[in-house]
């Protein structure tokens, strides 16, 4: 058995199906952000930057490329002889074989995990939101309060506290009430899903609602603690902190990092953000193009023009083509003449000449208007848009498309293509 004061479980095993075709083959936190980095590059840097050092990784949803990316963690200082970062699926036991069933349920069943280092504290976080955040401030106000549990809040407006989960604390800061998005919220104190425990508290806790069905943090075990007396205190936090859950807060989280003063920065000295980098040549801009308010990543070559879009690393971009209000990830190739107006188009795809995508007057989406609105058009990984094709707003497309698929040529707002094997 080795000690540490604290260890990190870091959630990263969600489907993130609010952001439809971009996580049919990969997990939420695995999705590129940025230009070059990856959602869970944010949590990893914040552990390494705030002198953690043992992170338990929980992967379930199309691990693959999550995996791959984490390898031995050395991007993130995390290649440790003892501690460093562990990827941590569901595995089959001597007597049983279950997935993680909710967030509680997957730290229970690595018990054996967080019981090898014997830590005074266990600090959970999630895979999949935007934010720098000192840990060990937070520690530190654990400490100082003899609290069991605390709980990272954040204000948010009071008109949009009933989107959240909401805590009521009194002037100690200590929690008196929860409320799952009120309709008449008490409060704006928000939860962020990050949790310092004491240890003995949250391992006693788990193994006390081992058997309840789908063990959740918000929903069984702080409610469990609440009730059963535990000190249990509202840390705030007032950073940046976005939750790229749906498309459209992943596109306007993106947007803002290339305004002219970036609400998020990714440039400071004293708090980096750690990526697994290629070797890969730099970019290159040709002598014709235009490039205005714009991340362009390693890699890059740009012969058309680029307006307030994030360019990944290898991305190509033929000549007399424009790109607006777009996010376009690694290594895909957009072709000569086409138009690309507030699209997402994801990993290794390839747009031939003269297509022009987010054009026309918007329409609901006819499969999922919940998911594709604010007149994006969202394009899967490896995905292949024909020449000549035209594409309207709302829209989704996902796998190897071809003429019969577009009517004269044309996806209107609101259709979609997505084939077999790429639903979500």
């Amino acid at each position: 058995m080795i000690k540490k004061e604290m260890i990190v479980m870091l959630l990263a095993g969600g489907q993130g199906s609010r952001l439809g075709v971009l996580t049919s083959s990969i997990a939420k936190p695995a999705v590129m952000f940025g230009g070059k980095y990856r959602i869970i590059d944010f949590p990893l840097s914040n552990c390494i930057n705030s002198g953690l050092d043992t992170v338990g990784v929980l992967t379930q949803y199309q691990p693959l490329r999550l995996n791959t990316h984490i390898g031995i963690g050395i991007p993130w200082d995390l290649d440790r002889n003892v501690g460093g970062v562990s990827i941590l699926p569901p595995y089959e036991k001597s007597n049983s074989s279950e997935w993680y069933t909710g967030t509680a349920n997957a730290i229970y069943q690595n018990l054996k995990y967080m019981e090898y280092y014997n830590p005074d504290y266990v600090l959970i976080l999630g895979g999949d939101h935007i934010y720098k955040m000192d840990y060990e401030l937070m520690l530190d106000f654990h400490k100082q309060h003899n609290a069991d549990i605390t709980m990272a809040t954040i204000p948010v407006p009071m008109e949009e506290a009933h989107r959240f989960g909401i805590v009521i604390a009194d002037d100690e800061k200590r929690i008196t009430d929860f409320e799952e998005k009120p309709e008449h919220p008490r409060s704006n104190l928000a939860s962020m899903g990050i949790y310092i425990f004491s240890w003995k508290v949250l391992r006693d806790s788990l193994i006390e609602l081992s058997e309840q069905p789908g063990c959740d943090f918000g929903k069984h075990i702080i409610p469990h603690c609440h009730k059963n007396g535990k000190r249990i205190f509202a840390y705030e936090y007032n950073g940046y902190w976005k939750d790229v859950g749906t498309l459209e807060a992943y596109w306007q989280s993106n947007m803002e990092l290339i305004d002219i003063v970036p609400e998020f920065n990714l440039y400071e000295e004293f708090w980096k953000i750690y990526t697994k980098s290629e070797v890969i040549p730099p970019q290159y801009i040709a002598p014709d193009a235009v490039i205005e308010k714009a991340i362009i990543s390693e890699g890059a070559e740009i012969h058309g023009k680029v307006y307030s879009s994030v360019i990944g690393p290898g991305v190509y971009i033929g000549p007399n083509t424009e790109v607006r209000n777009s996010i376009i990830m690694k290594s895909t190739s957009i072709g000569a003449n086409c138009t690309v107006d507030k699209a997402i188009i994801a990993e290794s795809c390839t747009v031939e000449d003269n297509a022009h995508i987010g054009v026309g007057e918007e329409a609901p989406n006819e499969f999922r208007p919940d998911i594709y609105n604010a007149g994006m058009v969202t394009i899967g990984e490896n995905s292949f848009i024909p020449a000549g094709v035209t594409i309207g707003k709302n829209v989704a497309i996902s796998g190897t498309t071809n003429y019969s698929d577009y009517t004269e040529k044309q996806l209107p707002s609101g259709h979609n293509i997505i084939k077999a094997g790429d639903q979500v």
